[in-house]
């Protein structure tokens, strides 16, 4: 049976992998996938907390709300990388100064 620590444990890999990502990359979308899973491993927190001490409803909506936001967030993050790459020719985040001002 799976319990609430098996959860847990993903939700904790999953945060731990997405911090890895955005702490150690230079690449504009790797990043990018960092927060990703750092998003994804909330929304399981929220999910199976609510499932075992709740039982509600309340953590399914606040998972689908955190999915919305991610969204939009994706769609602006990736705007900002084309117009990136489209000035600098590269997706590096050391070379993002030039959108500055």
């Amino acid at each position: 049976m799976i319990t609430l620590q098996h959860y847990l444990v993903v939700s904790a890999a999953l945060f731990s992998l997405g911090m890895l990502g955005v702490l150690t990359r230079r690449n504009a979308v790797y990043v990018l996938m960092g927060g990703e899973l750092i998003l994804k491993s909330g929304s399981i927190n929220v999910v199976a907390c609510s499932r075992y001490a709740a039982g509600n409803l309340n953590g399914q909506l606040f998972a689908v709300f955190v999915i919305v936001i991610a969204a939009a967030e994706v769609a602006v993050a990736l705007a900002i990388v084309l117009t990136l790459y489209r000035l600098r020719h590269s997706p590096n985040l050391d070379e993002a100064d030039i959108l500055r001002g």
